[in-house]
């Protein structure tokens, strides 16, 4: 009986595993995407950390980390009562409130007539309502003026939320957004005996809810975020809204870094809010109108 030798088990070298160009792609596309959210991100971080530094730490180091944190600059915008900080974030929210819902009426009813309804001149209205658009802003800014001045308005609320109210932008969302919806509904609930203000109410502005959540974010920011037209038309500091309040902080020779931040800081946070509640209906939005282009 002779002894076999014991062969050992051939090995073989594994192929090295390719990266898939998809894999790849996906993973530049996640870099480039952290990269441009740092960038938004990094201006909302540096106000947060200013908002906690003194005066002379924010002159001094200001892209550090503060050291040590201080909420001098809180205590001094909110408990002090220096300035109506509380008085302007409520006007500020009455009037960024008060427009956007007339912003929705307005808007929603003008566009589903130039959606649906037949009428001689239709498309020259509506082209006359996107010429709008076209035009800066900054060129209503006497004739506004005037009007607001001869109705009595200087001074109240009505003037910043009134001359707004009439959206050339949003007739255009919300009538591309009537147009995507199936004539074939609408036809169904006028067989059923519904007249047009019915089938407006009860069935059109329904399936448009997601495109009036998306336009009343976009209504409450751009009245939340005005300047130029308080500054012009608020004359009391009591009747100021947010924005020009906290550009009283800034003194003649010296800013307050600290409180002008804090004030940002918390001017963000309705904002923040309102983004939070509205976030799902904003993206059925993007999404149903994805899917109808």
């Amino acid at each position: 009986m002779t002894d076999t030798a014991v062969r050992p088990a051939p090995t073989y070298a594994r192929p090295a595993r390719r990266r898939s160009p998809r894999r790849a792609g996906d993973l530049t596309s996640y870099a480039v995407l952290g990269a441009l959210a740092l960038v938004v991100i990094f201006p909302l971080i540096w106000m947060l950390l200013t908002s906690v530094k003194t005066d002379a730490d924010a002159v001094r180091n200001p892209y550090a980390l503060p050291d040590p944190p201080s909420l001098e600059a809180y205590q001094t915008l909110l408990l002090s009562g220096q300035q109506p900080i509380f008085l302007w974030l409520w006007n500020s929210f009455a009037a960024a409130t008060l427009q956007t819902v007339l912003i929705l009426v307005t808007a929603s009813m003008a566009a589903y007539a130039l959606a649906r309804l037949e009428f001689a001149g239709r498309n020259i209205v509506f082209g006359l309502i996107i010429a709008t658009l076209l035009v800066p802003p900054v060129v209503f800014l006497i004739p506004n003026y005037l009007l607001v001045e001869n109705f009595g308005w200087l001074d109240s609320i009505l003037a910043i939320t009134v001359p707004g109210a009439a959206s050339a932008f949003g007739v255009f969302f919300l009538r591309q957004f009537f147009l995507g919806i199936p004539p074939e509904i609408e036809e169904a609930a006028r067989i059923d005996g519904a007249g047009d203000f019915r089938i407006f109410f009860q069935v059109a502005l329904p399936l448009a809810r997601p495109a009036l959540a998306t336009l009343a974010v976009l209504s409450f920011l751009g009245n939340w975020n005005d300047f130029l037209w308080p500054v012009y038309v608020l004359l009391s500091p009591e009747n100021m809204t947010l924005q020009p309040g906290l550009a009283m902080l800034q003194g003649a020779f010296r800013t307050h870094f600290g409180i002008v931040m804090a004030g940002a800081a918390i001017a963000s946070i309705p904002v923040l809010i309102l983004f939070a509640f509205a976030q799902r209906q904003i993206v059925d939005s993007v999404a149903g109108a994805a899917v109808k282009g």
